[in-house]
């Protein structure tokens, strides 16, 4: 998670400082926070699904599919923001998949947020980076969407 998180904060860093460019550019900041935050959440949430399940307190002691298919929805977008760079498809196809991962994490915290207490939730700190994350990747492609014109 912290992988993620480290990888994901220098490519927001990137696209922060890239985007207002002329041209903008949101390539190696898609790379990093899309590309390598999808894929590495990929790993940690399907190929390590048991350690990622006890950090979480979902430890059920057998293989939970659920898991696994998150895992492979931040592989999908991970693999496309890659693509998306080395064929070249433009600042607006980069910026689409930082709104796409963005509003993915940004409605996983709301939805964590507004989970009964009781149930399974995240502490706090976890929360925040999950928000955190998800309203800078927001951000960052508004900004690219904004520089496409």
């Amino acid at each position: 998670m912290a992988l993620t998180y480290a990888v994901g904060a220098v490519g927001l860093v990137v696209g922060f400082s890239t985007v207002g460019d002329d041209p903008a550019s949101l390539s190696l900041a898609a790379l990093l926070a899309v590309g390598g935050g999808g894929i590495l959440s990929f790993v940690r949430h399907s190929l390590l699904h048991r350690s990622d399940a006890a950090r979480m307190g979902w430890d059920l002691g057998v293989r939970n599919n659920f898991q696994i298919e998150v895992g492979i929805a931040n592989l999908s977008w991970g693999v496309v923001a890659v693509l998306a760079v080395v064929l070249d498809w433009g600042l607006a196809v980069e910026s689409a998949m930082f709104l796409t991962f963005g509003a993915y994490l940004t409605l996983c915290g709301l939805m964590v947020l507004t989970t009964p207490k009781g149930e399974h939730r995240r502490d706090p700190a976890s929360l925040i980076g999950l928000l955190s994350f998800g309203v800078m990747l927001l951000v960052v492609g508004g900004l690219g969407m904004r520089a496409v014109g």
